[in-house]
This record gives structure tokens, C-alpha cells and sequence, in this order.
């Protein structure tokens, strides 16, 4: 019987797939319980195509246009998935998915004039150059350095809804959100999929305010025109022109010269829909010289459907300005989570910018940082909770183009069942950047045998007078110490919570807002207790 069966199953050459349709997003190759893969495979991708190889429903490795040959070497994370022995000859079996991008590129052409029409006119600009850079250039793999450790290619293979017409689904923001941190008044700008609903404009004081990007470009499209587009310009990112490609709106802060902001701006994202739905917005932060601001980002999903959001802000901090920028995601697992930011340090500027990640589904977090004057200093922290097989991606770029500035970075993962964290930080220091301090550290507790950490950090340095350093270390909870407390009367679940809870301690001594810094000891402590953390009064 067993020769029988071997005589009968099917080894697979050659896979391609062409789309006689060209609407499908995504194909599933058709495949037997007897189809194989035969080793040495040959995997043809056509243009504006990317394929998937899948096992037990996780992604493995990612192939982009051209023809490819499947063996061990290329295929290195099915290879660990299945067992399979380095350079085999065996076949092997594994799902075989294409995702077609041309279907965005057919959305744009058939519904161009509607996005335009109710789009900020800014964004009108570039929209028809990203959508032929989009064309040429498929969505990043696994194989590009950038997105190694990406999670959001689970996210392509979803038809996602675009609100093109600019729908509210009859919400209003004061109805969902209810949080209410104590000590902190905040002045609140609320983003619905991706809708500004906060009115015209909201004063923030002293000539400061905050507004959607389509009344900034009517009312104030100086500024507009002076800053937009001048911090971030990556033409090579598929995912950077899907979102150049499909904006319509998006925020715009304003903190003029000299203009200290007494209370903390508050943008709070919200996801509700009842349905597959894509929220795409592109923001723009300006602290002219001497201005300071405080920010808390809050991302929230109200229900449990299928969402990936696109966020992209570009943020300039101008000589001498202060920007502390806390951004926060509880979401659930079916949210998919695309948050890059771009910011442009000016001379003796500081930024201090944290990431909290509670409860989220995939999410990569994208921050590059320019230190273009001297005497510029950065801070960089981030704290990653996430248990069952949610994954994150924290990937990010410190460059010092000029001498006697200070980056610090700091990102700490707790990690439970099958959850993925990635961090992948680059520092880079130009020639003429002498006098640089800079030091990177990534440390990871994985709290069960399938969670995984992965660390990456970099340095590039180009001058000779600088102090650099980096690190990354990834182990289990210290059984010497939970012996030790154990042994002072102090229980089990009790001594692992007081590890981590110190463990966690380190990131949030850079938060500037007391009270901001007790909510999210409070949530962590919840999220250690295993709460599937929502801030409370969100989500009704």
C-alpha cells in the first residue's frame, strides 16, 4: 500500500499562476491531499505578484517577482517549520498562495476620481506616481532586509474595504470613547477608520491647533506646502505608495515658534466598521523653534472585525523644541497595524518617543529619526506585551548627520504561547558626526518554549570620535529569583508578576506625564494578569 501511494502522489515542478481575470487578490494554488512539492521546484512570480508559502496556516517565506528555485536554502523558515533537513531531496508539502497587487491598481483606476474629490488636495499630488511606482514595485518579502521580520503579509490576504466616500457609519466619537486617565486633562482629536470627525479646528492654545490635512490644505496651505513631503520621500516601499495611493485625509498639528502646549494632545484612532476594512490616513506634526508638546496615541478596534490600518505621520521638530510622544495599541488579534513615522530633528531639539503594545494582532511599528543639528538628543523605548500568536515589528533607523548629538533606544518584550516580537534597530553616524553618544539595547523574557524574540542591532558608524554601543539578550524569568522570593514567603504567581512588573519598570521612566506613567504601570500589571487589556469605557 505504501509503494502504492507513492506511485500516485503528484511532484509538483513547476507552480505559476496567471490570472485570467486580473481581480483576484488572492489565489490559492489548487492542490491535492496527494500533490507535493518536488525539491529543486521551480516558483514563478509574475509581475505585480507575490507568492506565499504556507504551513498549518502560518506564513512562511515570501517570494517576489521572478523565477525561483525551491530548496532548503531559500526556503529557510518552511524549512524550520516542517523539520525538514538542510539541502534534502525529498519532497515535501506546503500551500502555495499568490496575491495579486494589480487589484489596487484597479480600485485607483476605476475609483481614482472619487478618491481625489474627496481627498485633501496635497495628497492629489502624488497620488498617480505612487500608483505607477506601485505597479512596478510588489510588496516587500521576507527576503528584504527591512521587512524580515515583518507580520503584516497575513494581512494581504484579505479583501479589504476602502471608505472612498468618506462614511462616519453614523458614529460619533464622544459616544465610543470614554477613557478618562486620572490626572490627566487632555485635549482629544478623534480619527474614526480613518475620518476625522474633531469638528474644524481644535485651539490648543497660543496659536497652536490641531485639524484634519483637507481643511489645513484650504486654511493654511503655506504651511502645508513648506513641510509636506520634505521628512519622509521612500519611493521603494510598495506599502509607503498603497498609502500614498489611497489617502484622502489624514491629521495636522501645528505648534508655533516659542509655544509651550500646556496640555497633552490626545489623538485617539478608532476602528468600527461591522466589516473588512482598510483605514489609510498620512499626518503632519510641526513644532516650530522652541515649541513643546506632549502627545498620547491611542489606537482602539470597537468590534471584532477584520481591520488593517495604514498610518504614516511625518513630524518636524524645529530648533530647541520638546517632543514627548507616547503611542499605545489595544486592539485584538484580527487587527492589522501599519504605523511608520518619519521625524526631522533640528540643533538642540529632544524628542522622546515610547511605543506600548497591550493587545494587537500583527503590528509593525516603522520609526526613522534624522539628527540634522547639533546638540540634537533622541529617545527611543518600547514595551511589548503580547501573548497567544499575535506578532510585532519594531524597525527602526537613528540617523546622526550631525556631531555632538545623543540617541538612546531601549525596547523591552514579555512574551507568551506562540507570540513573535521583532526588533531590528539601525544606528547610523555620518562622517562628520563627531562627538556622537549613542546605545541601543533590546532584552526579551519569553515565558513559554514557542514564543519567539527576535533581535537585531546595528550599528554603522563612519566617524572616529563617537560612543556607540548596542546589545540584545533573550532568556526565560530568573529561577534563581523566583526561588529566592519563594523561599521569603512570597508565592509563585506572585514573584513572576514582581519580576516582570520591574522587568517593565525601565521603559517608563521616560514617560514626562505622572499620571500617564501610573495608567500604564496599571494596564501592564492587568495585561500580566492575563486581561485581554481594553482601556476602560471603550469598547461597549
Amino acid at each position: 500500500m505504501g509503494l502504492f501511494n507513492a506511485i500516485r502522489r503528484q511532484l509538483l515542478k513547476v507552480i505559476k499562476w496567471d490570472d485570467p481575470s486580473e481581480s483576484t487578490i488572492v489565489y490559492r494554488y489548487p492542490m491535492t491531499d496527494r500533490d507535493e512539492i518536488m525539491n529543486g521546484c521551480q516558483l514563478i512570480v509574475s509581475e505585480s505578484q507575490v507568492a506565499m508559502l504556507v504551513s498549518g496556516g502560518t506564513i512562511a517565506d515570501v517570494f517576489g517577482p521572478g523565477t525561483h528555485k525551491l530548496t532548503t536554502k531559500n526556503i529557510p523558515i518552511l524549512t524550520k517549520l516542517l523539520s525538514l533537513p538542510y539541502d534534502f531531496d525529498s519532497p515535501y508539502k506546503a500551500d502555495v498562495y499568490y496575491v495579486n497587487t494589480k487589484q489596487f491598481i484597479d480600485l485607483y483606476k476605476e475609483v481614482g476620481g472619487q478618491i481625489a474629490a474627496k481627498s485633501a488636495s496635497v495628497f492629489n499630488t502624488k497620488r498617480d506616481e505612487a500608483a505607477r511606482m506601485l505597479e512596478s514595485a510588489p510588496f516587500p518579502t521576507r527576503k528584504t532586509e527591512e521587512y524580515l521580520y515583518c507580520p503584516l503579509f497575513d494581512a494581504l490576504k484579505t479583501d479589504w474595504g476602502v471608505n472612498i466616500n468618506r462614511l462616519t457609519f453614523g458614529l460619533k466619537a464622544e459616544d465610543m470613547f470614554r477613557c478618562a486617565v486620572p490626572g490627566i486633562k487632555a485635549v482629544v482629536a478623534p480619527i474614526i477608520n480613518d475620518v476625522w470627525v474633531g469638528g474644524e479646528e481644535i485651539e490648543l492654545g497660543g496659536g497652536a491647533f490641531v485639524c484634519s490635512m483637507k481643511h489645513a490644505t484650504e486654511a493654511h496651505n503655506d504651511l502645508i506646502t513648506k513641510y509636506y513631503n520634505t521628512i519622509l520621500n521612500d519611493k521603494k516601499d510598495a506599502f509607503v505608495m498603497l498609502n500614498s495611493m489611497l489617502v484622502q485625509d489624514g491629521l495636522f498639528v501645528y505648534i508655533p515658534q516659542g509655544v509651550e502646549c500646556q496640555m497633552p494632545l490626545q489623538i485617539v484612532n478608532m476602528m468600527r466598521a461591522g466589516q473588512a476594512l482598510m483605514g489609510v490616513n498620512r499626518s503632519l506634526i510641526i513644532l516650530e523653534a522652541n515649541a513643546s508638546l506632549q502627545v498620547i496615541d491611542c489606537d482602539h478596534a470597537m468590534d471584532n472585525s477584520e481591520y488593517f490600518a495604514s498610518r504614516i505621520a511625518e513630524i518636524y521638530v524645529g530648533e530647541g523644541a520638546r517632543l514627548n510622544y507616547c503611542s499605545m495599541e489595544s486592539t485584538h488579534e484580527k487587527m492589522a497595524n501599519l504605523r511608520r513615522y518619519a521625524v526631522a530633528q533640528e540643533k538642540d531639539s529632544v524628542v522622546k518617543f515610547s511605543t506600548f503594545g497591550l493587545m494587537n494582532g500583527a503590528t509593525r511599528n516603522h520609526i526613522e529619526i534624522d539628527l540634522n543639528g547639533e546638540g540634537a538628543e533622541t529617545w527611543l523605548g518600547g514595551m511589548l506585551l503580547i501573548d497567544k500568536q499575535q506578532r510585532c515589528d519594531n524597525y527602526t533607523i537613528i540617523r546622526h548627520h550631525k556631531g555632538s548629538c545623543r540617541s538612546e533606544e531601549l525596547y523591552k518584550y514579555i512574551l507568551d504561547d506562540e507570540a513573535e516580537g521583532g526588533f531590528s534597530g539601525r544606528i547610523v553616524v555620518d562622517p562628520g558626526a563627531q562627538k556622537t553618544v549613542s546605545h541601543q539595547t533590546n532584552r526579551n523574557i519569553c515565558l513559554s518554549e514557542k514564543a519567539r524574540a527576535l533581535g537585531r542591532p546595528q550599528l554603522e558608524i563612519y566617524a572616529d570620535d563617537v560612543k556607540c554601543g548596542h546589545g540584545a539578550t533573550t532568556g526565560m524569568l530568573d529561577q534563581n529569583a523566583l526561588f529566592y522570593m519563594q523561599q521569603r514567603g512570597i508565592g509563585l504567581k506572585e514573584a513572576r508578576l514582581l519580576l516582570l512588573q520591574a522587568f517593565s519598570a525601565e521603559v517608563l521612566e521616560n514617560i514626562e506625564l505622572p499620571a500617564l506613567s501610573d495608567r500604564l504601570h496599571l494596564l501592564i500589571e492587568k495585561r500580566l494578569h492575563g486581561e485581554e487589556m481594553q482601556c476602560a469605557g471603550c469598547r461597549k
